[in-house]
């Protein structure tokens, strides 16, 4: 098992932990770190056991508040997962567009009268 050096409230400590794991290791020491440094610069210099358990104790409270939101989440998501779909927007379109349709007639109807007009001058000759 590899032994890992880990320094939490200025104090170094040798961790044993299964081979690979050394990164999560030192992450998890840099989180209980943190915490001690907190204590640290609010109450200054303490004995090892109860800066190490009140920097646990800090970061169980900040996992439980997490928990927390993440149980809230969950059932807001569940909740939003239980909800019927919204039916989709129908928007109707016309194939064709009413001034194109306009635009049409006014062409058969100019067509129209010039069949008209070429009939009455071809009857006439």
């Amino acid at each position: 098992m590899p032994e890992v050096n880990i320094q939490i409230g200025g104090r170094t400590f040798e961790v044993s932990c299964q081979a690979g794991e050394e990164s999560y290791l030192q992450a998890a020491a840099a989180m209980l770190n943190e915490e001690a440094q907190v204590l640290s610069d609010q109450i200054g210099r303490m004995p090892e056991g109860r800066m190490l358990l009140m920097s646990g104790l800090l970061l169980a409270d900040r996992t439980a508040a997490h928990e927390d939101r993440i149980k809230e989440l969950e059932a807001e998501l569940e909740t939003l997962r239980s909800q019927p779909k919204a039916e989709p927007e129908r928007i109707e379109v016309p194939v064709v567009p009413d001034s194109v349709t306009e635009t049409l007639a006014d062409l058969a109807a100019q067509a129209e009268a010039l069949a008209a007009d070429i009939e009455e001058r071809a009857a006439a000759e």
